[in-house]
């Protein structure tokens, strides 16, 4: 039997798109850059060090891709607005926004500073909203963008000395469905990635203890660590043509640890 002619695959392309993935100097925002250019789109590598972009960019070129240092710090407003005027300056567009930068600070909330919650709910869940304005502004002329927003499981399942994480990450996943309802019918879709535990630089600590990573292999049906390169194809997907229809939906990427008891 002959297989039909079905160049499906093309759905997946992001050739001629330009994307900004922040937080993209490691890990799963790395990743994430590397796939995409992959695929085809120029991507703005993001992080606060340029010195450490750099190499990343070379070594994407040299593969194939294509790829350029956009450094500066979500948290800074100025420089985020200095950093999407320079995106408009350059490039004339923007189609993919992955947000992707993250931090945390696992201790009880009764031992938190006032300024310690205002820093994290700022880096965590404000720049996010920010970062999503600056996006659509250049998006909604084009009528044209794809909005993605790497979330956590912890805004759906909670651990103890965790909480204003939490709470930022749920947060952004309600930015995700309200921004997917507010620019639905102009071009635009909203989108979440929640990944689950995965060996990235960040959890360092804990993979390198065996009994705690043993406890987080045991909470995943898989029976294993997510790999950073496992992420990647979750975020190609949001961005691509084949997830056109695709809108308000958190991707859980964890194995399956958020189905368990």
């Amino acid at each position: 039997m002959t297989a039909p002619h079905l160049p499906y695959l093309s759905q997946f392309s992001l050739e001629g798109r330009v994307a900004l993935v922040t937080g993209s100097g490691r890990g799963l925002g790395l990743e994430i850059a590397r796939a995409m250019a992959g695929s085809g789109a120029h991507v703005l590598l993001n992080g606060r060090d340029a010195a450490r972009l750099e190499p990343l960019a070379e070594a994407i070129a040299a593969a194939g891709g294509r790829a350029s240092v956009l450094a500066f710090d979500v948290a800074d407003r100025e420089a985020v607005r200095d950093a999407f005027a320079r995106i408009d300056r350059d490039h004339g567009r923007l189609d993919m926004l992955v947000q992707n930068v993250g931090q945390r600070n696992r201790k009880p909330l009764t031992d938190f500073a006032d300024e310690e919650i205002s820093e994290l709910l700022n880096v965590d869940l404000a720049a996010g909203l920010i970062l999503a304005r600056e996006a659509a502004r250049l998006m909604l002329p084009q009528g044209f963008g794809r909005l993605i927003t790497v979330t956590s499981i912890s805004g759906q399942i909670a651990r103890a000395n965790d909480a204003v994480y939490a709470a930022a990450k749920a947060g952004l996943a309600g930015m995700v469905r309200a921004l997917a309802a507010e620019y639905g019918g102009k071009g635009l879709t909203s989108n979440a990635i929640a990944p689950g535990f995965f060996a990235t630089e960040t959890n360092a600590g804990i993979t390198g203890n065996p009994a705690l990573s043993a406890y987080f292999e045991g909470r995943t049906p898989i029976g294993r660590w997510g790999r950073p390169e496992e992420i990647a194809g979750a975020a190609v997907f949001l961005a691509s043509p084949a997830a056109s229809y695709v809108n308000g939906h958190v991707l859980v990427v964890d194995g399956g640890a958020t189905i368990l008891m």
